[in-house]
């Protein structure tokens, strides 16, 4: 029967698209790399679910069975998935080139099957040959991206480039440089946390003005290299190295590796002075400075911080408007670095006196008499601690909604979760990742389980009341 046939065909096309969608999403969230998409993704039943299970179900129930399940159950399934994600895929030219050649060959099958009769509809070679035509063609496509971006940069006879990496705390040491220099100088910082080598390209040549002065850009790595990569091609005449620590310890394995690899951006061919967080055991060199040097943190509550270090041989006294003493750090690299742009230390007090928070790092606003402190885009033990000792300053009671922290350790984890116990009244847990060890450390506190993040808006409804504090701590999207 005809019809039956083109069914058939209709059928392999959607289940190849909708396996397509599913690998695509999947490889976005982890930078493309399918070894850890199979080995390091948080939800391994996912898979399960959503592409080994048709799989087989096509290969072993007869075609029949096998639709009614797949547009019954499957295509549902898929669709409400997909809708629930909070960090669903982008429509990246990437994507749209994956998903046009994988329409590509499966018209191919589906055309070489349908006028043959003892063609068997394949799924496996189709998303096989996509993924390796498409990894090719985004290899060759690069390196012609990043050339033009390298003779892009060239462009610039007079442009400094200050390259930043840390385990935590480099986005918000960009913002805050960028708001510093500015007041001097012609500036442009990379987008939101834009930090690996094919951003960086991306921005080099579609989004860095030509009138620039500085360019203040991130540096961040999964693996060994990645930094270098970075330094090799940005070639930045200043480099801060920030706090060093445990973050990410599943990809680097060891703090060695951590340390050795944030160490690359030192490799900058035009390197000219580097500032070094003390957490990086380096030795002395005329050109690299130790921070925080004498670093005296006089005060830090809901209204803000005030240290003094030493400059020149001398005490300043300073006061920023931003929340968290480890702020104080933050800072130290930038007044040191803006003052060694040129900046005077009077100018610099000036500029951070006015200086104004990072979007989601302990950001405080109010809302329905409620205060809300919005740290969900902080993930490092140091810094969630020092959210949640601010917040223990408030006088009423305390929220606090957090997955623990990502791409760490056990140990720390438990650390953070009998901080919070101490001070918080109810405690939101978002995500399965840390789930049972916040919930074997916390004993005092009332604890929540939310299953879905698109039901935080009830469950705040339903547990907070005015004047309550209510802190954000890290935010992990549904995939973790």
């Amino acid at each position: 029967m005809e019809y039956l046939r083109y069914f058939e065909v209709f059928t392999n096309l959607i289940l190849l698209l909708s396996l397509g969608w599913y690998l695509v999403t999947n490889l976005q969230w982890y930078n493309y790399k399918l070894e850890r998409v199979i080995l390091k993704h948080h939800k391994q039943q996912w898979h399960i679910i959503y592409f080994l299970t048709p799989i087989a179900l096509f290969y072993l129930l007869p075609f029949t069975y096998f639709a009614i399940y797949f547009y019954l159950f499957y295509l549902t399934s898929l669709f409400f998935w997909n809708k629930n994600l909070s960090k669903g895929v982008v429509l990246t030219g990437r994507v749209k080139r994956f998903l046009a050649i994988l329409l590509g060959f499966a018209f191919i099958v589906d055309g070489l099957c349908f006028v043959s009769v003892e063609c068997y509809f394949g799924v496996f070679i189709v998303l096989f040959l996509t993924y390796i035509v498409t990894t090719i063609l985004e290899k060759i496509f690069f390196l012609s991206f990043k050339h033009k971006a390298k003779k892009r940069l060239k462009q610039f006879n007079n442009l400094t480039t200050v390259a930043i990496t840390a385990s935590y705390g480099k986005t918000s040491i960009k913002n805050y440089l960028y708001q510093v220099l500015r007041k001097n100088f012609v500036v442009y910082m990379t987008p939101r946390s834009v930090n690996t080598i094919g951003g960086l390209c991306k921005d080099v040549n579609d989004d860095l003005p030509l009138d620039t002065e500085i360019y203040i850009a991130e540096a961040g790595a999964r693996e060994k290299g990645d930094i270098e990569e970075i330094a090799l091609f940005l070639e930045p005449q200043y480099v801060i190295i920030g706090s060093v620590g445990e973050q990410h310890i599943e990809y680097f394995k060891t703090l060695d590796n951590i340390i050795h690899t944030k160490m690359e951006i030192l490799k900058s061919p035009k390197l000219l002075h580097g500032f070094v967080h003390d957490s990086v055991p380096i030795l002395n060199y005329p050109d690299i400075t130790k921070f925080p040097k004498n670093l005296h943190i006089t005060k830090s509550d809901l209204n803000g911080i005030w240290f003094d270090i030493d400059i020149d041989d001398r005490v300043e006294h300073f006061h920023a408007p931003i929340l968290g003493s480890f702020n104080a750090i933050n800072l130290t690299a930038v007044i040191l670095i803006a003052h060694k742009l040129g900046m005077e230390i009077d100018e610099i007090k000036v500029a951070l006196h006015n200086i104004k928070a990072v979007d989601h790092r302990l950001k405080i606003t109010k809302a329905n008499g409620k205060l809300i402190l919005d740290d969900s885009f902080n993930g490092n033990l140091e810094g969630m601690l020092e959210a949640v000792k601010i917040s223990s300053t408030h006088e009423g009671r305390k929220v606090i909604i957090t997955p623990g922290i990502v791409e760490s350790t056990d140990e720390a984890n438990i650390k953070l979760a009998l901080a919070i116990d101490d001070i918080f009244d109810i405690v939101i847990i978002t995500g399965s990742i840390n789930q049972q060890i916040l919930l074997n450390n916390i004993k005092k506190a009332k604890t929540i389980i939310l299953q879905n993040k698109a039901d935080m808006e009830v469950a705040l409804l339903e547990h907070t009341q005015s004047g309550d504090l209510i802190l954000f701590a890290n935010d992990a999207p549904n995939f973790i």
